[in-house]
């Protein structure tokens, strides 16, 4: 599989979480990384996106507490999340896109409890 995602779990309220998307190299090299979610009975919504070292992107709904980057050495990227709430229950998604298509994971199911 070009993306694989790690990291999900159990959290409760306030603690942190780091994902993991390991990238195939042809992938890695040619799209730009991105994170989505989806909460359950909820559409799929964009998280973050990195286009580069100073150009990173991300919903407003979890701004200053999310931040994506990535290892070029490792071919993976990352979704460090901070001050997780409830609301930030779903499954993670790693996106990479190149040009008009998009290449998703199969998932990451991220659990924060109350």
């Amino acid at each position: 599989a070009p993306l694989v995602e790690s990291g999900g779990g159990l959290v409760q309220a306030g603690g942190s979480l780091r994902l993991s998307c390991a990238v195939s190299r042809s992938v890695f090299s040619r799209g730009t990384m991105g994170w989505y979610r989806q909460a359950p009975g909820k559409e799929r919504e964009f998280v973050a996106r990195l286009i580069s070292d100073l150009r990173k992107f991300y919903a407003d709904s979890v701004k200053g507490r999310f931040t994506i980057s990535k290892d070029n050495a490792k071919n993976t990227v990352y979704l460090q999340m901070n001050n997780l709430q409830p609301e930030d229950t779903a499954l993670y998604f790693c996106n990479s896109r190149i040009g008009p298509n998009d290449v998703w994971g199969q998932g990451t199911q991220v659990t924060v409890s109350s």
